[in-house]
């Protein structure tokens, strides 16, 4: 019985003191272009020490940045997903040139409207960070457009 008791007590002290690591925060605005077109706008704020990757990773580098847009057939995209100008760097832990951002960031994608009613846009967001010591796996995110 007290094995079992001491054994209860390291389990709840250790799952005290254990930790989610999320250091990206995603945020989303629309910005009207004209009558028909939009910008939709991802904002990353990442945590100090963490690097969050370009949409465009060498091969055998860390998971790119990507974005999937929900097709609802009321609107095209316009081009491909502009981002920040990051930081190109040797990254010690790929042993590769990398493109990164660190702090904030914001990627845009412009769209064109088929009609005039306003809807809400959804997309997933696929993501990889690392700090100097380690990698988090690929994360997904979803992001909602309110489009007025």
């Amino acid at each position: 019985m007290k094995k079992l008791i001491a054994i209860a007590l390291l389990v709840l002290t250790t799952s005290a003191y254990s930790q989610i690591l999320d250091p990206v925060k995603w945020s989303t605005s629309v910005e009207k272009v004209s009558s028909t077109e939009y910008k939709l706008i991802s904002k990353a704020v990442i945590e100090n020490g963490w690097h969050l990757y370009s949409q465009t990773v060498p091969e055998g580098g860390p998971i790119a940045t990507s974005f999937t847009y929900n097709s609802n057939g009321a609107y095209l995209k316009k081009g491909n997903t502009n981002e920040g100008e990051g930081h190109v760097v040797d990254d010690p832990i790929f042993g590769m040139k990398i493109k990164y951002f660190e702090i904030e960031t914001v990627f845009e994608q412009r769209i064109k409207l088929k009609n005039t009613n306003a809807f809400p846009i959804t997309a997933t967001v696929t993501f990889m960070v690392c700090d100097d010591a380690r990698c988090l796996p690929p994360t997904d995110k979803e992001l909602v457009f309110k489009l007025q």
